[in-house]
């Protein structure tokens, strides 16, 4: 079976290099013919397994259709020799491809395809490469914030915004983690830019800068509803504690279901939170304090002890 499919891709590559040849009769090379017989070839090779093959195919379909001025069918020819470098298992070349493919998609005025196509970059990268990811999740937004999509560039920027906190690179998050609350916000979805401003205050306080943290829970008093909320009455309650290095109180918030059932990502990064100093127990100082009092000798007992004199 293999090996008739072999046969069968040798056969196409072979009358799509007819189609390329010119002669008396015929001047100009037939670049669709060609274009269809690559493309042919390169599913026959595929069917084979054997992927250097098809992907040499794919990228002679997608030449022969830029010199026919095809961009989108030229994109859709270097988006699939990606993948076929993406099972021989050469991601960084496969990405490298993707993105052509998308810059073409653009070019040829399809967004939304471009938009895609980036996104499944992101996706097949994202274990081996974040930061690479997080790159091809940020110009997916992009995309679609420019053709004012506002839902899908959000989406995309909550992955960007998820793989940088992973990473432990906390001043990217933070301002990513702001350009999601500010589209949630214009597209008047303030519950979850609620949920925004409790990932960026412990992000902040991960970064160790308590007055960034505040400020957000200060500035997001204007979005209609957080000021009631039990958001913002944990947020209170959190940024209390971490003030005042009460690390009980600190973990109590942080160990609530408003915060263990945030993205996976944001909760660990609650589970994690050290108040600064190691957290001083400030319960432990009222018994203490009462002890020493009971062990003080009083003014009256120092004067009994000499009431009879020294002799």
């Amino acid at each position: 079976m293999a090996a008739q499919k072999i046969n069968e891709g040798l056969e196409h590559l072979a009358k799509a290099e007819k189609y390329l040849k010119t002669g008396f009769l015929k001047w100009k090379p037939d670049y669709d013919s060609a274009a269809s017989e690559y493309g042919k070839a390169a599913v026959a090779f595929k069917n084979a397994k054997q992927f250097e093959q098809a992907k040499d195919a794919c990228l002679r379909e997608a030449v022969a259709h830029e010199n026919n001025r095809a961009l989108f069918h030229a994109a859709k020819a270097y988006e699939q020799a990606g993948m076929m470098l993406k099972e021989m298992q050469k991601l960084p070349e496969a990405i490298q491809l993707i993105e052509k493919a998308s810059t073409m998609y653009l070019e040829n005025g399809t967004p939304d395809t471009a938009a895609m196509a980036l996104e499944r970059a992101g996706k097949l990268i994202e274990n081996v490469d974040p930061e690479k990811a997080v790159q091809l999740y940020q110009q997916t937004a992009n995309v679609f914030e420019n053709e004012e999509r506002l839902r899908q560039a959000v989406e995309l920027l909550g992955k960007a915004s998820r793989l940088l906190v992973r990473g432990r690179r906390f001043d990217e998050a933070a301002l990513s983690i702001q350009k999601e609350k500010n589209i949630y916000k214009e597209i008047e979805n303030y519950p979850t830019c609620y949920k925004k401003t409790i990932a960026q205050v412990l992000v902040h306080l991960h970064r160790s800068d308590y007055v960034a943290a505040e400020r957000c829970v200060r500035e997001s008093y204007s979005i209609p509803g957080f000021s009631g909320s039990e958001d913002c009455a944990a947020l209170e309650q959190l940024l209390e504690g971490y003030d005042q290095q009460d690390q009980d109180q600190v973990s109590e918030v942080c160990n609530s279901p408003l915060f263990k059932y945030m993205d996976n990502d944001y909760a660990k990064l609650g589970l994690s939170l050290v108040v600064p100093g190691g957290g001083i127990k400030k319960k432990s100082a009222a018994p203490q304090a009462k002890s020493e009092s009971a062990t003080a000798p009083t003014a009256e007992e120092d004067e009994d002890e000499y009431a009879g004199g020294l002799c």
